[in-house]
């Protein structure tokens, strides 16, 4: 690759195998069945797009399942991390952190090599990386103002609920503890457990987050169990710079995956599929109109098993989002076994639609929570009696 940086000898540059812009390179079978498996994915892809998201969208425009399409997803879900006793701010430092980390080694990777370092998919996908938390950072500063606000208004809502109970009657044993506690729980519903649903960023931010969740998983894998064999073993040599944009971009995307309480529904691999489909289309373009080298050899249509390698890396796409939602779904299992009454993401699973979407966890949890004082001041009361 391009961003492997050393001496002349150790330096590997890919080779001219054909050109590739000549007629008899792209009209031969070959072209045509790889043509053939892009136009498959990109037709199943199209079709999972427009059957879970603009479904929701119009059922939501035209004001049919309203609650339904509204429980999909909340807008609170892109900034609360998934374990109570976790401050938002730390989610957004570390989204900071990751940002900054990332953007400055992608600008000494453009020093270094250029603008040709968006010849690769690496690179495009680190750019992703960062953009998914760039646009983190700014929904977590905005949901940290919220918490703040909320917060806020929950400490002035709770003198105002203590100087009521101070000013009113006592009511007979048999009511107070029902009336007080529904009184309670209704009010504190009513004010800060409506959640609003997820707005247009916070959609957008959600796919990026899953599409780079397959693209990181493919990117990695491919360069350490592939790549970094065939350069070993032609003795060459790795530099820092090229071992960090394939190491730190899935270290920070986990930590934040460890952090967050996002969704992971399964028919958005679409979106991962989709952002493979483009890259080889603008390589195509490329090099239909310049005579250049491939940045990978499998991308290569002049050789015969050009299909085979084509089909083999659309199907590696699938083991690499399933291990990223094998992870996700292993963080379900830990967490709600280390923290089971803080754990946020219990309720929130990854194969549910908006038509079992369920209470909000906070709600559930102050419900709860509700339920089990009253059963304690009831016996109490029994006891005494």
């Amino acid at each position: 690759m391009s961003s492997i940086t050393g001496s002349s000898k150790d330096t590997w540059q890919p080779v001219m195998t054909a050109n590739t812009t000549v007629a008899s390179y792209w009209l031969n079978w070959r072209f045509f069945l790889c043509a053939l498996w892009v136009l498959i994915l990109m037709t199943i892809a199209s079709i999972l797009i427009w059957r879970n998201e603009h479904r929701c969208e119009v059922e939501r425009d035209r004001g049919e399942h309203r609650q339904e399409a509204e429980a999909s997803f909340y807008d609170d879900e892109t900034w609360r991390p998934c374990v109570r006793g976790i401050h938002p701010a730390w989610l957004l430092v570390f989204r900071l952190f990751a940002f900054f980390s990332l953007s400055v080694l992608l600008i000494i990777a453009v020093f270094v090599d250029g603008g040709s370092v968006f010849y690769f998919y690496t690179q495009w996908t680190f750019a992703s990386v960062t953009i998914y938390f760039g646009l983190g950072s700014l929904l977590s500063i905005r949901g940290c103002y919220q918490y703040h606000k909320r917060a806020g208004d929950k400490r002035v809502d709770n003198v105002e609920a203590d100087a009521e109970q101070g000013t009113c009657v006592t009511p007979s044993v048999g009511q107070s503890v029902n009336t007080s506690m529904a009184m309670k729980s209704s009010n504190s519903h009513e004010r800060f457990d409506v959640r609003q649903p997820a707005g247009k960023w916070a959609f957008i931010f959600q796919i990026l987050f899953q599409m780079n969740a397959g693209a990181v998983m493919l990117t990695d894998c491919v360069f350490w169990f592939i790549l970094v064999p065939f350069l070993a073993i032609k003795d060459y040599h790795l530099s820092s710079l090229v071992i960090g944009m394939h190491s730190l971009n899935a270290v920070f995307l986990l930590g934040d995956t460890a952090l967050n309480c996002l969704r992971f529904p399964w028919f958005r691999m679409a979106y991962f599929f989709t952002w493979t489909i483009v890259y080889v289309l603008f390589q195509w373009i490329v090099h239909a109109t310049f005579r250049l080298w491939w940045p990978y050899p499998f991308l290569d249509l002049s050789s015969p098993y050009a299909p085979l390698w084509y089909f083999s890396v659309a199907v590696m796409h699938i083991p690499c989002y399933c291990v990223f939602a094998f992870i996700l779904k292993l963080k379900h299992i830990m967490f709600s076994r280390w923290f089971p009454e803080s754990y946020q993401c219990l309720r929130i699973e990854m194969n549910r639609g908006p038509e079992v979407a369920s209470e909000t966890v906070d709600t559930l949890a102050l419900t709860n929570h509700s339920v089990g004082k009253f059963w304690k001041i009831k016996k109490k009361v029994e006891q005494d009696s």
